[in-house]
Formats: C-alpha cells, sequence, structure tokens
C-alpha cells in the first residue's frame, strides 16, 4: 500500500508526473473557520449589554481554526493533516492514535489525497495528484477491493481518516506496539519498517496542531 514518489519536506509520496488533479480544494471541517458572530446592539439605550459565553468557555476542548502550515508542507497537506487529528478528537481518541494516523498518511501519500488510474473513478474526485499502487486510494491508500470503503468514501478526507482508525481500534496491543509497528499492524505494508521514519515529523505536525 506504501506509495513512494518525492514530495515536500523529505516526504515520499506515489504520484504520476503526467497526472492533472482536481482542482477542487480539500474538505475541512467547517469548524476551521475563523469567524465570528457580531452581537447586536440592544434596542434600548439605557438597556445593559451583557455578552453571550463563548463556546471556549464551556467547553474545554480546543476550538479548531484554519491550521497554518508548518515548515515543509503546504495548506492542502495541512489542512488533511487536521483533519486527522480533527476526527481523533471528535472519537475522543489520544494524541498516539493522532501521531500512528500521521505517520501512517506521511508514508503513504505524503498527506495528500491521491487518485488512481487503475480506479477511473476516483479521477473524478478531488486530489492532489495520483498512485498506481493496485487499487489503493485517498491519504492512508486504502484499497476499495479490500473492503475499506467505496471509492467516494476512501477520496474523503474525514472518512478515510475514521476508516484508520476503525481498524486501529482493533488492534488490541496498539498502544503498547511502537508507533510504527502500530502503523503497520494496520496498513500490512510491503516494507513495515517505513512508518518509523516519520514519527518525528508527525510528533512536529500533531503538536502544531493541538
Amino acid at each position: 500500500m506504501t506509495a513512494v514518489a518525492a514530495a515536500a519536506g523529505g516526504v515520499f509520496a506515489v504520484h504520476r508526473a503526467d497526472s492533472q488533479p482536481v482542482a477542487a480544494p480539500v474538505t475541512v471541517d467547517a469548524a476551521f473557520s475563523t469567524a465570528r458572530p457580531q452581537t447586536k446592539a440592544a434596542a434600548s439605550p439605557q438597556a445593559r449589554v451583557f455578552s453571550a459565553p463563548s463556546a471556549r468557555a464551556k467547553s474545554s476542548s480546543p476550538v479548531p481554526r484554519t491550521p497554518r502550515p508548518i515548515k515543509g508542507l503546504n495548506q492542502k497537506q495541512m489542512n488533511i493533516a487536521a483533519v486527522i487529528v480533527r476526527v481523533a478528537q471528535q472519537r475522543g481518541l489520544p494524541r498516539r492514535a493522532m501521531l500512528v494516523a500521521t505517520m501512517t498518511g506521511l508514508q503513504e501519500s505524503g498527506l495528500r489525497n491521491l487518485a488512481n488510474p487503475t480506479v477511473p473513478a476516483s479521477l473524478d474526485r478531488p486530489n492532489e495528484g495520483s498512485g498506481d499502487n493496485f487499487d489503493s486510494l485517498g491519504v492512508f491508500q486504502q484499497r476499495p477491493s479490500q473492503g475499506w470503503g467505496t471509492v467516494a468514501q476512501l477520496m474523503d478526507p474525514r472518512y478515510a481518516a475514521g476508516a484508520f482508525y476503525e481498524r486501529l481500534l482493533r488492534v488490541d496491543d496498539w498502544e503498547t506496539k511502537s508507533l510504527g509497528d502500530a502503523a503497520q499492524a494496520v496498513q500490512r505494508s510491503g516494507v513495515p519498517d517505513a512508518y518509523a521514519d516519520h514519527e518525528d515529523r508527525a510528533a512536529e505536525i500533531v503538536d502544531a496542531l493541538l
């Protein structure tokens, strides 16, 4: 499943030089918007106006913002990393799960949503290039033929991240395995030691998003 062509920041991903990515942006959680509602003035000049408590004040959970890319990543890559982190947060998963998933995304696709000419329908979905490894698709290079989901689902980074976490949680000892071994237990790659190479980079990315 592992993709292997040079990408930004020393990350490796498979993509074809002649591929033409669909010019549609990666869908990121609407919660990343930084816009804030404006408080309307009271009708009476004598009325005292109190600001309503913010969502942040009501909850200890972090409020996601549009992520600023760290060095070596472009905005689309950082957006995908933010989706990976956000899906884990929504499922109540720890930082360790985010690291395993981010390491996997770095190794498999360079945090890019890759289509695949072998699966023509994927070329019509929003993507950042293509790979040609079996019928592997998306950020985690998951395969429709292996029961990961439909083409449309696997080309959606949010679904792909959720599918990855579901299989990770089925690995009984994933919390005690090394991060690379946990990733391999999910992916079953032909190059099992490659995930560990991205551990430091994944930590940098995840910590920038938390």
